[in-house]
């Protein structure tokens, strides 16, 4: 029999999975600073592991590599532009996701390819979206299993362990198919991501399309700590949070462990051209050797840093501005994939 173990996102990974921002309906009117914005993910991957790059075809991958030279980015160094069409960037909803599956004496990397339907079928089209896990295990020789229902990578959060965070608002959501329940949803998750505990929260932070993900407001740092936003009253967020929170304080691990649980402060309200963006320190990435943190030009910045820095003892944690980016309601992390090392 095989089992599926989805690793935790500070494990050792092989490269991280990224998209040229090129769609300029996400960012109406600021497409070129997101760009810029961008650059800063990539600058400070750059050297600690591979970047794979998928650009929409040649003269793109031609553009990108000017904007990242501009952008103090050699990208010839560790980045491999890789022509794979995307209708839009978010690739921790649309990438694969990518599990041990072991079993008869062996461990081997398999690419899950979940359905991807633009949460909901909120932004037709999205059917290069779809196919990016396909092109991707195409690219890398991988096994590719699709396990037929969807499921974005920014519902969920693991530790490595078989402990798995989410919320009811998003992983229930009628739009993403009708009749769910948590015990089938835990029976799906146990089958293809080896979870043997599921956390259910409430719903997400306001501002945030996709129907309430995880990754905008609990995280885990390690197998038994979760960072968890919280917002000063009066934040259109701040009811939710405190409920997340109560919830995440009486939950307890696969291994009936309480959670460690650290409140994580939220940034004000943010907004661009009078739109309020779902903007979180939460949103940040753990890659090799380093944390990437979202940052808003806010005070909550510096407190956030800090804050991790603390949690993640050796990983350089690294600020990088978001107030555009965000405006494609996402950040650090909705932008990025991992691929370990399995």
């Amino acid at each position: 029999m095989h089992t599926p173990r989805w690793p935790a996102e500070w494990e050792p990974h092989a490269a991280t999975w990224l998209a040229w921002p090129q769609n300029p309906d996400t960012w109406p009117g600021h497409l070129a600073e997101a760009r810029r914005e961008f650059a800063e993910i990539v600058r400070a991957l750059q050297g600690r592991e591979r970047v794979r790059l998928l650009v929409d075809d040649e003269p793109t991958a031609d553009a990108a590599r000017r904007d990242l030279a501009a952008a103090g980015v050699d990208p010839d160094d560790g980045i491999d532009l890789v022509v794979v069409p995307t209708n839009d960037a978010w690739l921790r909803d649309s990438g694969p996701l990518f599990v041990e599956w072991e079993g008869e004496g062996e461990r081997r990397c398999v690419a899950l390819d979940f359905g991807f339907d633009a949460w909901g079928g909120k932004y037709p089209p999205w059917d290069l979206d779809d196919a990016v896990p396909r092109r991707a295990a195409e690219l890398l020789g991988v096994e590719r299993r699709e396990p037929g229902f969807v499921l974005e990578g920014g519902s969920i959060d693991g530790n490595g362990r078989g402990t798995l965070l989410t919320t009811e608002s998003c992983l229930l959501a009628p739009n993403r198919e009708p009749g769910r329940t948590r015990e089938g949803m835990e029976e799906r998750l146990a089958r293809w991501l080896g979870a043997r505990r599921v956390v259910w929260l409430g719903e997400g932070i306001a501002g945030d399309d996709t129907d309430g993900h995880v990754d905008d407001f609990a995280r885990f740092v390690s197998e038994d700590t979760v960072v968890a936003a919280v917002a000063e009253p009066g934040h259109p967020s701040a009811g939710a949070l405190e409920a997340n929170l109560e919830r995440l304080r009486g939950a307890r691990d696969a291994d009936g462990r309480p959670l460690s649980v650290v409140p994580l402060p939220m940034p004000p309200p943010h907004r661009v051209d009078g739109e309020l963006c779902p903007a979180s320190h939460a949103n940040f990435y753990l890659a090799n050797g380093v944390a990437l943190v979202p940052t808003f030009g806010a005070a909550t910045d510096a407190r956030a840093l800090a804050l991790l820095a603390d949690l993640l003892p050796g990983r350089e944690v690294v600020g990088i501005p978001c107030g555009t980016l965000v405006l494609g309601l996402g950040a650090v992390h909705c932008l990025s994939r991992q691929q370990p090392l399995c």
